[in-house]
């Protein structure tokens, strides 16, 4: 049961991150300088590698935070939830906006990405508290 709720845990904020940034996507092209095609979309989409070291990544948080969710005794949707819009806003998003900084871009690039960040996570939060 822990492989198949940390499965479906990345499954879920991979999907909310693919709505998250279609419906922002020319703010975030424009913000993080990504090279953009004649198409207007990235030069890179049509890699499948951007998106499966995103989905790699996204199980190596899940595994993380079911590990961390056990220590803690999380064990009920709104516990995880909450507790995945923790680590996201508090961890992640800080890492986010301190790299952002250094790296001279728009911060109104942190808070798309650090937004991404603490929704994705309470979003697997949820979905590991439901198992």
């Amino acid at each position: 049961m822990a492989i198949l709720s940390i499965l479906l845990a990345a499954l879920a904020s991979f999907a909310l991150g693919a709505v998250w940034y279609m419906a922002l996507a020319k703010p975030w092209m424009a913000a993080s300088g990504v090279p953009v095609g004649a198409d207007g979309k990235p030069a890179n989409s049509g890699s499948p590698v951007p998106y499966l070291v995103s989905f790699i990544a996204m199980l190596i948080i899940a595994a993380t935070m079911r590990y961390g969710f056990g220590l803690a005794g999380i064990t009920t949707p709104i516990g995880g939830f909450f507790g995945g819009l923790a680590v996201g806003a508090l961890f992640i998003a800080p890492w986010i906006t301190l790299n952002i900084g250094y790296s001279n871009r728009p911060w109104f690039l942190a808070g798309i990405d650090g937004g991404y960040a603490a929704l994705g996570c309470a979003v697997m939060g949820l979905v590991l508290g439901l198992f």
